[in-house]
């Protein structure tokens, strides 16, 4: 990377927020631990560091505190909530814990509009607060360029160093014209340019995949998602035939998964695709399974076994190609407190054993999950696959409450078919995080053709979400719904009866299993 801005991270929830809006200006960012040595920054060139906010407070005995080297790198600083008060507290300025926290918005007045963070913004701005603690009294050689209601340095600035604190929250889309103050940060003060597109990543990345790979081989399990698949894209675009995709066919995919995965891959990408149609080894062993953890578990350990046999049929490879992407690579900053000490570590995308001698590959691992659609499209994959919507890991297994049966697959696919077809004819599938259908084995009576029926349920399940952490059911309209079941009733056997699903995550979960 040319230009890249470095994030140190001392355990904000914001943190992947503040990279991604960095990215949006173009300019490659990188999250590191607040703890990094100062060689190991200095040895990535930064154009300007961003120190995040964090849940403690500067004078906590437990408080994350960077290495003291970072302020004397010569690079442009911005400190934000946390970050600020490390500014003080490092050089020369005092926080407290304030009379009255501030939480939420906030109005912000500029005192000096001269500051590079404020060029072309108004005096006044609604801004986003998030903590106790204070600045009292500012750095050395720091000037005060805003202030809100309870804080009378809200930015400070040390215009010669080029150092920045912001006491709110300017990544968050509650802090409406942030994008621009971070924008400005990184073009007007670290002189970035626009450099971070995806045309660029490819020819980097293509580069890169080459360089690790060499003439030796790669086996990628090939899902149909979304990461996987633009994965492997972009390494056959790299090392071409070196690389081998494996399909398993579970018999608990969607509709037509498998054909479409066949034909992008295996017909238009001339992709080397290994198609392992073993539904029968995955049905059999469900068979008599109603709890979902064991499900789980079956499936998992299934998929595992048949895949090792996979890459033994494939020849010999030295690498494992994984869709891994950046939030799965990001470290948590365990910190007391932290809502991000919560999420996920790296982990190995499909629970492969560690005795599969293989070595990584993981080119999607400096990507955001939206990044990545931007480089499928580039690549050339349709927008069925590119925007497909997130699938569980079980496939439909999960989606039949009680025993999985191949008969229970074939309605709840059918049933799901048609949910999927009316979202996109309706342009409401795109608009939603998921839409699908749940086989219920809740029998009811029903009448069709003046005859009695004793059938099975569906329920539609659609919500809305930005990162599948919490979710929202959607309010779709009357005329829509009353298609999509009487849809599935008349063109569905075994199916009398359809039902919407009205939970919200908390306190149900998205999938129902």
């Amino acid at each position: 990377m040319n230009e890249q801005i470095v994030i140190l991270d001392f355990g904000s929830q914001y943190t992947q927020v503040i990279a991604r809006r960095i990215r949006e200006c173009s300019v490659y960012s990188v999250i590191l631990r607040y703890d990094t040595p100062v060689a190991e920054i200095k040895a990535l060139k930064p154009s300007g560091i961003i120190l995040s906010g964090g849940p403690c407070s500067v004078y906590d005995a437990e408080a994350p505190l960077p290495d003291r080297g970072v302020f004397k790198l010569g690079v442009p600083i911005l400190g934000i909530c946390f970050g600020t008060q490390l500014l003080a507290h490092f050089l020369g300025g005092k926080v407290e814990r304030g009379q009255k926290r501030e939480y939420g918005k906030g109005t912000l007045t500029v005192l000096d509009p001269t500051c590079d963070l404020f060029d072309g913004l108004p005096k006044s701005l609604q801004v986003w607060n998030s903590h106790g603690d204070k600045l009292t009294r500012a750095p050395r050689d720091f000037a005060t360029v805003a202030a809100t209601e309870n804080s009378d340095y809200a930015v400070i600035e040390h215009r010669k160093k080029r150092f920045f604190g912001l006491q709110f929250h300017p990544e968050v889309v509650h802090t409406p014209r942030g994008r621009e103050i971070i924008s400005n940060f990184v073009h007007r003060v670290c002189g970035c340019g626009r450099d971070w597109t995806m045309r660029n990543y490819i020819d980097q990345a293509v580069e890169e995949i080459r360089k690790q790979v060499g003439n030796e081989h790669v086996i990628l399990g090939l899902s149909g998602g979304v990461d996987s698949s633009v994965a492997a894209a972009l390494i056959h675009k790299a090392v071409g035939d070196q690389l081998t995709c494996i399909f398993v066919n579970n018999g608990l995919l969607r509709s037509r998964e498998a054909e479409v995965v066949q034909e992008v891959f295996g017909r238009n990408f001339k992709v080397r695709l290994q198609y392992e149609n073993v539904a029968e080894a995955f049905l059999k062993r469900l068979k008599g399974v109603s709890e979902p953890e064991r499900k789980r578990k079956i499936i998992g350990k299934t998929f595992i076994e048949i895949f090792e046999k996979a890459t033994k049929r494939a020849g010999k490879a030295k690498f494992l190609a994984q869709g891994t992407l950046y939030p799965d690579v990001i470290e948590s900053v365990p910190i007391a407190g932290n809502p991000a000490a919560l999420i996920k570590s790296h982990h190995n995308v499909g629970g492969l054993p560690k005795n599969m001698k293989f070595q990584l590959v993981e080119p999607l691992k400096c990507l955001f999950k939206d990044e990545v659609r931007l480089l499928g499209l580039e690549l050339g994959l349709p927008r069925e696959i590119v925007y497909r919507q997130p699938f569980p890991g079980p496939g439909l297994a999960v989606r039949i409450l009680g025993e999985v049966t191949r008969k229970r697959c074939d309605i709840l696919r059918a049933a799901d078919a048609i949910v999927v077809e009316e979202m996109k004819a309706s342009d409401w599938y795109y608009k939603v995080w998921q839409s699908f259908a749940v086989f219920l084995p809740v029998k009811s009576v029903g009448v069709m053709g003046d005859e009695r029926t004793y059938e099975d349920t569906i329920a539609i399940r659609i919500v809305e979400s930005q990162d599948g952490m919490t979710a929202d059911w959607v309010k779709l309209p009357y005329e829509l719904l009353e298609k999509m079941s009487s849809r599935i009733v008349n063109e569905v056997n075994g199916v009398n009866r359809c039902v919407f699903d009205i939970t919200s995550k908390p306190p149900g979960t998205i999938e129902w299993e």
